[in-house]
Order: C-alpha cells, then sequence, then structure tokens
C-alpha cells in the first residue's frame, strides 16, 4: 500500500511537471523557437537566479529547452530581450563554479555554461539559502542536454546519411534519444518537487551519469542500438551491393563485417560504429554473450523470462560500479588530511627537472629526428660496449667537476650575487579574505597531492601483504616471469629492447596497441582495495592510569572505532581486520 501511495505521488508530481512546462510555454510567446520543447523554468523572487558579469550580478529567469538555455534579465523598465546560449554544439560544457563580489569566490552556488568559445559563457548561481540542491539539480539539467547531443554525435548516423533510410524508424532515432533525455529531467524534477532526493542528482539522469560510469560506453551502444535499429526495408535487403554484408556472424556480431542486432533481429549498421568504444574488449564480450536468448521476445523493450540488450548492459554497468564505489570508499576512508606546505616553492623547486623531463618527451616523441637518433646511438654504444659499468662513476665526476667549477666562478664574482636564489611571483594584490581563501586552496592541492600518494602507498601494501589474494598471485607471478627473462637473457638484450620500447611507444604503429595496454593497467590499479588505516585517539603525557582511574579523570572509557573496514581499541586494545 506505501508503494502504490508513492507511485501515484510520483504520478501526480510528473503530471505537474507537464503542465507547468505547457503553461510556461505558452506564456513566453514567440520568445522561443517553435521546435524546441521547454524543460524547466528558473524564476523565483525568493531565489532568483543571477548572470554574473564583470563581477555584478544581474537577476533574471532562466529556461531550458531541449536544444538552448534562455536567460531574461530583469531590469528597472522590465524584462530584457531573452539571450540564447546553445547546448547542441560539440564544444559546450557546464560545470561548477564560485562567485562572490570583487572576485571573492565565496558563494559555491553557480554554474559556468559554455558554448563553443569562451565568448558565449555563462556564470549562472542559483541562489538557495539551504543548501546546494537548486544548483545540482540545473548542473544535471544541463549536463543532460549537452551530454544527449555528444551522444547522439558519437553513436548516432549524421543527418545527411542514406542509409538511414534503409532501416525503418532509424530517421526517428534522434527524436528518442532526446525524449528519453527529457524524461529523465521530468523524473528528476518530480523527484525536486516531492522532495525525494536521496541520491545525487547526477546519478539520475542517465546520459550524463553513462558517460562517466565504468561500463557505461556499452550501455550506451546499446541505447544506441535500441534507438536507431529497426527492421530491414524490403529493398535495402535485395540490392546487390549490400546482400555480402547483411549476413550476421553467429559467432561474433561484433566482429568487422557484421552488424549490430538486437533481441528482435533489428540491425544497427557497421557504418554507425564510429565510436572508439566499440573496438573495447568489454564492448567485443558483451555482444559476443549478448546473442544467447532463453526468453520470450515481444518486442526489443520487452523479453519475457529474460532481459533484452538495456538491462543486461545496466547489470554489469551497476556491478561495475558497486566494485568502484566500494573501492572509492576504502581510498576515503585511507585519507588523512591537515598536511600544509607552499606549492609555488614546491614548483619552482621542481623546473628544473621538469624542464629535463619535457626534453626528454621530446626525444622519446622523434620531434627532431636527429637529435633523438644522436641519443639512441649513444645509449646502445653504452649498452653493448659494456661500459654500463662506467656510466655513474662518470655522472658522479661530472656533478663533482660541475660543482667545483660553480664554486670557482662564485668565488670570482661571475656569477652575481643573485646567483642560486629562489624567485617566485608575489600573489596579486588581494583583501584578507581572499588571502585566506587561496591559502585553503593552495593547502588543498598540496593535501590532495599527499593523499593519492599516501593511497597508492596503501594499495602497494595490499599487494605485498595479500589484502587481495588474487591481485597478489598476479603480481607474484609477474614478478617470477621477470626473474626467468633477466636469469635467461643477458642483462644488456633486456636493456636494450626496454629502450626501444620506451623511444617507439609514441611512434603510428604501436600507440593503439600501448594505449590499450595502460587502459588494462589502469582499470586493475584502480579495483585495487586501499590497506585499512587505523587513527587511535590522541594519549595526553599527563594522563596516566596509573594515578587516576579512566573515569575519575575525566577520560572516557575504551572505545572501538571503526576506519577503513578495521575494528579499533582506542585505547590499550587490540585491533583486527
Amino acid at each position: 500500500m506505501l508503494e502504490f501511495c508513492s507511485l501515484i505521488t510520483v504520478l501526480c508530481a510528473i503530471n505537474r511537471v507537464h503542465h507547468g512546462r505547457h503553461r510556461q510555454t505558452h506564456q513566453m510567446g514567440d520568445n522561443f523557437l517553435s521546435d524546441e520543447q521547454v524543460l524547466c523554468i528558473g524564476s523565483s523572487k525568493k531565489r532568483p537566479v543571477l548572470k554574473w558579469e564583470d563581477n555584478i550580478a544581474w537577476p533574471g529567469n532562466l529556461t531550458l529547452t531541449d536544444k538552448a538555455l534562455y536567460f531574461e534579465a530583469i531590469g528597472l523598465s522590465g524584462t530584457k530581450k531573452p539571450m540564447r546560449l546553445d547546448l547542441t554544439d560539440q564544444n559546450s560544457r557546464v560545470e561548477k563554479a564560485k562567485v562572490g563580489p570583487f572576485g571573492s569566490k565565496l558563494f559555491d552556488s553557480a554554474v559556468t555554461v559554455s558554448s563553443g568559445s569562451t565568448s558565449d559563457e555563462w556564470t549562472l548561481e542559483f541562489v538557495d539559502f539551504s543548501g546546494e540542491t537548486r544548483r545540482d539539480v540545473w548542473l544535471a539539467f544541463i549536463s543532460e542536454i549537452i551530454s544527449v547531443y555528444r551522444f547522439i554525435r558519437e553513436y548516432g548516423p549524421g543527418d545527411n546519411d542514406p542509409a538511414i533510410h534503409d532501416v525503418y524508424g532509424a530517421h526517428k532515432g534522434k527524436k528518442r534519444a532526446v525524449s528519453s533525455a527529457t524524461n529523465c529531467i521530468a523524473r528528476l524534477q518530480s523527484l525536486q518537487f516531492i522532495r525525494r532526493l536521496y541520491e545525487e542528482p547526477a546519478k539520475l539522469v542517465q546520459f550524463y551519469y553513462l558517460s562517466n560510469a565504468p561500463f557505461g560506453d556499452v550501455v550506451l551502444q546499446t541505447l544506441a542500438v535500441k534507438f536507431w535499429g529497426g527492421p530491414l526495408i524490403t529493398k535495402a535487403k535485395s540490392s546487390n551491393h549490400m546482400s555480402p554484408q547483411w549476413q550476421r556472424s553467429s559467432e561474433d556480431p561484433s566482429s568487422g563485417v557484421a552488424h549490430v542486432y538486437d533481441v528482435d533481429g533489428s540491425v544497427y549498421l557497421r557504418k554507425w560504429m564510429t565510436s572508439p568504444s566499440w573496438a573495447s574488449s568489454h564492448s567485443a564480450n558483451f555482444w559476443k554473450n549478448s546473442s544467447v536468448k532463453h526468453g520470450v521476445i515481444l518486442s526489443k523493450s520487452l523479453v519475457v523470462a529474460d532481459k533484452n540488450l538495456v538491462e543486461k548492459a545496466m547489470v554489469n554497468c551497476k556491478e561495475k560500479s558497486k566494485v568502484v564505489e566500494r573501492t572509492q570508499a576504502t581510498i576515503v576512508a585511507a585519507t588523512i588530511e591537515g598536511i600544509p606546505s607552499n606549492i609555488d616553492l614546491f614548483k619552482e623547486l621542481m623546473l628544473p627537472f621538469a624542464i629535463m623531463a619535457e626534453n626528454f618527451k621530446k626525444l622519446q616523441r622523434w620531434e627532431n629526428p636527429r637529435s633523438t637518433t644522436c641519443c639512441l646511438l649513444l645509449i646502445y654504444t653504452v649498452i653493448f660496449r659494456n661500459m654500463l659499468s662506467y656510466v655513474l662513476p662518470f655522472t658522479l665526476m661530472m656533478m663533482a667537476l660541475s660543482m667545483l667549477a660553480v664554486k670557482g666562478l662564485k668565488e670570482q664574482g661571475r656569477l652575481g650575487r643573485s646567483f642560486g636564489k629562489v624567485t617566485i611571483r608575489d600573489q596579486p594584490p588581494s583583501n584578507t579574505i581572499q588571502k585566506i581563501l587561496a591559502l585553503k586552496e593552495a593547502m588543498a592541492s598540496v593535501e590532495n597531492y599527499l593523499q593519492n600518494l599516501n593511497v597508492s602507498l596503501l594499495k602497494i601494501r595490499t599487494i605485498f601483504l595479500a589484502g587481495q589474494p588474487e591481485v597478489t598471485t598476479q603480481v607474484a607471478l609477474v614478478l617470477l616471469a621477470s626473474s626467468a627473462v633477466l636469469l635467461v637473457f643477458p642483462f644488456k638484450y633486456v636493456l636494450g629492447f626496454f629502450t626501444f620500447d620506451l623511444f617507439t611507444r609514441d611512434l603510428e604503429f604501436r600507440r593503439e596497441m600501448v594505449r590499450a595496454f595502460m587502459d588494462f593497467l589502469k582499470e586493475r590499479w584502480e579495483s585495487i582495495h586501499a590497506a585499512p588505516v587505523v587513527v587511535l585517539p590522541y594519549e595526553g603525557a599527563e594522563s596516566s592510569p596509573k594515578t587516576l582511574p579512566a573515569k575519575a579523570s575525566g577520560q572516557s572509557e575504551p572505545q572501538t572505532v571503526q576506519r577503513g573496514g578495521s575494528y579499533v581499541t582506542s585505547k590499550n586494545g587490540i585491533s583486527s581486520s
């Protein structure tokens, strides 16, 4: 009964949302294009929408359609002519922003929306004294519209593609995708209206969420097959130039000459598979195993005793997301806050090493083939002439001679008084609040860097201490194989092979292979849990259990704290995972 009442409430909210859209469309009159659908209106006297320009906030009415954003500034003489920001451009983007008077960046309640160039960039603040929910909801709305058109460009056929008329209903695929996005926005509006936003708004809009979720690209592929797939028209089947390609591969539907088929036989043309995600390994595995059916197929969206393609992909996406969330939970539990430093000085001290690394990257990318060739000749001469034992002594000798030369030149006064000083530029003039905020952001940057470093060390600890036995086994096998290679082959040949690998990674014939291998390593690294971190409560030097009991001295009884998957006794206790 409770679920039925909740369903009725949601349906009523959706009805009111659609009624509000229809009413607002008639109110706005000719301010919008006739082929655009109004999705959401942002206008309220208590919670206005502010558009920031040159540190000045202009209140107005914000309207979101299925193609663009419209802002009508409210002046002393009434509303002005609405401004339009296109969201269908391929360079459109939206992100969170902070605003405030005089560039102070005090209020974290705004978004920055741009369309193609920085000149078409809006900074919109959604005033909400109860929190950041309103800004997050609007961010999800705008992100969904931008994401659905990005999805159409990546997975859909072109508007002028003649093959779109060879598949029944494919010409309506773009409209179906946009309608699906608008329905997601309507559901999110309804949940906001009845105050049931228990999840982050970005997780409730499908195209934006799937563009960032693990295994989300495969779900987008199934949605593309659902929107643009359909039965072949008879004349297209009988055409001679297409008949060799329309044979379905029973072993691998995603092979080089096969099209993709939905559960009901609807075809999605091979020429439309232009997205790089179709070539991924998990995509190939999914489409290879999706051809097995166990249920009764009534339509592509309705299967009895089995799941359709979108449902199958969503199950895998949910499982992958749970694994990522569990891994992220261990990382959050392992982070420790409160480590300040000076970022500008650190960057200046690391500048020589950064210059050396950049010059080496130029050699590695063969930007100057003559320099790279000379470098390789020198390296291979050192390797195969058995001069590796002289490299370290020669390097130490050159360092010592350089230091002595600098010492001599400095004693002669040829280097100047300012030689050796580290020079950094001061921050621009600012008030006290700006300095505090800048210091806070700098501390947060260093803290984030150290947190990531600690998480990496904790993951290495997990590998060596068998926190995840399967990962430890794989790493141990790789180490054993490496040791066997070093025992069988002389070291100079191994070093020569790795040098060849290092200088050919960015070349055309190896670039895709290296990229796929690095993506595989990154995926494996992200799946490793961080080792649990135990933080015991502080114990002062003057507190001694021998002089006073714990209750009499004002101390609490020993408590058990759970952090990062461990249970810890806070005083003289034993920690156990």
